[in-house]
């Protein structure tokens, strides 16, 4: 155990090295969801969504779990680069665990969109947004467990793939129906009864059932229940194929 947590350590220093280096991959990331937060939150301000809950208290939770969508899923573009300049095969023949290479880059990744998440949530507070600070961490929560599950499978697939040209289209045929099936960006419940349905086959949108129900101070709801079952099953299902896709590549 010491040496399977040294290795993740070693690791996580690795990247997280790499990642601060590149201070417009931190700013950069957060862009698209600030970018709706500005100019497509506004527009939310007067209409009655929800009876729980402002129009921030909606928008806000998808926008944070959007960020980790979107972000997460892209991750594997590292490891084709690695694949492609010789890095994943000199990592092959060390003796470090299989599960600590694959650690030490989601954390990498969870914190990288835990800190993008801050950044976004204080730009809401400036915009408006009121709610519980318990709320607003366990949105953060959730951002790292749905990066943990997203950035594990991303990484297995870049690992069954050998250009970027195969890679991109498959995430983008997975996180554009996520998106609109999941509520980011308005409640599911606005629409018709067949697409509201349809959306509980979405593991997303409990996430952000949950993070909503959090962001109104509603702690102890089904919502808060199925979400954090559904994150918790979806991060260990993830890094169980990815660890499993490790070590086979390993092999």
């Amino acid at each position: 155990m010491p040496t399977f947590l040294s290795d993740t350590a070693l690791v996580f220093g690795r990247y997280a090295r790499q990642t601060l280096r590149s201070k417009l991959q931190i700013l950069f990331g957060v862009l698209m969801p600030l970018l709706y937060l500005l100019f497509f939150g506004p527009l939310l301000t007067d209409l009655p969504l929800s009876s729980a809950g402002s129009s921030w208290q909606l928008l806000v939770p998808g926008l944070l779990l959007q960020l980790g969508l979107f972000g997460a899923a892209f991750c594997g573009f590292g490891i084709i680069i690695e694949k492609q300049h010789g890095v994943v095969e000199r990592m092959r023949v060390t003796p470090v665990s299989r599960l600590a290479l694959l650690l030490g880059r989601v954390l990498r990744d969870a914190l990288l969109f835990v800190f993008q998440s801050a950044l976004l949530v204080l730009a809401a507070l400036a915009m408006g947004l009121r709610a519980p600070l318990a709320g607003i961490l366990i949105g953060f929560a959730f951002v790292a467990l749905l990066t943990v599950s997203l950035a594990s499978l991303s990484y297995a697939l870049a690992l069954k793939v050998t250009t970027p040209q195969e890679f991109a289209p498959v995430i983008n045929a997975v996180t554009m129906p996520s998106m609109l099936l999941s509520g980011l960006m308005l409640p599911m419940t606005l629409g018709p009864t067949w697409l509201d349905v349809l959306s509980h086959f979405m593991p997303f949108r409990y996430l952000v059932d949950a993070v909503r129900a959090a962001y109104v101070g509603s702690y102890a709801s089904s919502a808060m229940l199925y979400g954090v079952l559904v994150a918790l099953v979806l991060a260990a299902v993830s890094l169980a194929v990815c660890t499993r896709t490790f070590r086979r590549a390993a092999a």
